[in-house]
């Protein structure tokens, strides 16, 4: 059903470019930066309320974070697409038995935050200004959450991030956006508009935004871990990325999927946390 709406929106889209390929390339990418999703349940909000709440501010735009107090070092969570903090509920409740410091942020236009629309760009901003409020020795991040995690940390350079740790994370900026297009079926008038676009709002073509490349500039120690059986993004993006960042390690799982939501998982992350 998912899959005959993408092509139905993706045939009007480009019929609309045989019209306007300008007001098709604005709608096109209008949907890939507006997530539909990652508001908190009740569920999810009884466990976020169990933190402290703190609104900081990008501008005028609200960035809610989640703090649960330790004695370690303080981690930072970055979740991924439609989502929110309470994704990580299992991984900060055991972070808390260690007795380490956690913050969580709700990703723009997600959870509790401010925007209404989303990028990596507009994330690593966040992070940013969640970073400098709180000072986290590790960052955390999944799937675009790791993305905006090292662009965030290859822009700042903080010396207070001594670990990175990216779960199912993009290297590529341009296959993220030739793998939406792809599923969409967009045309080639609509894709030249979308890369025109994103060169005008934000100074470069897609290809120049690049996880991997930002690695070649961070000296924090890193773990990577990707599924083999990722649908979301492809184990080769870990590759990718692997490759550049000279200081990382790469493990690989099969069965978890993109979520990475496992006990395994988990204690690879606690592994890597406590050596």
């Amino acid at each position: 059903m998912m899959s005959f709406l993408h092509k139905l929106t993706g045939l009007l889209i480009n019929i609309i470019s045989l019209f306007s390929s300008r007001i098709a390339g604005r709608i096109a990418l209008f949907l890939f930066t507006k997530p539909f999703k990652g508001k908190p349940n009740e569920k999810q909000s009884d466990f976020l309320d169990t933190a402290f709440r703190e609104e900081l501010k990008l501008d005028n735009t609200p960035i809610m974070t989640y703090r649960w107090l330790g004695k370690k070092q303080t981690i930072l969570l970055a979740h991924g697409w439609e989502s929110n903090s309470a994704r990580w509920q299992d991984l900060i409740t055991n972070l808390k038995k260690r007795d380490y410091g956690v913050v969580a942020l709700d990703a723009p236009a997600h959870g509790r935050s401010g925007s209404n629309r989303f990028n990596a760009i507009i994330y690593s901003e966040f992070i940013k200004v969640a970073s400098e409020r709180f000072e986290p020795n590790i960052i955390i991040g999944h799937s675009v959450g790791g993305m905006a995690s090292a662009y965030f940390q290859f822009k700042y350079q903080k010396e207070y991030i001594q670990k990175m740790i990216l779960l199912g994370a993009p290297s590529e900026f341009k296959d993220v956006l030739e793998r939406y297009s792809n599923m969409l079926g967009y045309n080639k008038r609509v894709r030249k508009q979308i890369n025109q676009i994103i060169q005008e709002r934000f100074g470069n073509a897609p290809e120049e935004y690049s996880t991997a490349k930002c690695f070649e500039q961070i000296i924090a120690k890193g773990l990577i871990i990707h599924d083999k059986e990722d649908t979301i993004i492809p184990y080769n993006d870990a590759i990718q990325i692997q490759a550049k960042y000279k200081n990382s390690v790469l493990i690989t799982t099969e069965g978890f999927g993109h979520s990475l939501i496992n006990d395994e998982v988990s204690n690879y992350i606690y592994e890597f946390l406590d050596n």
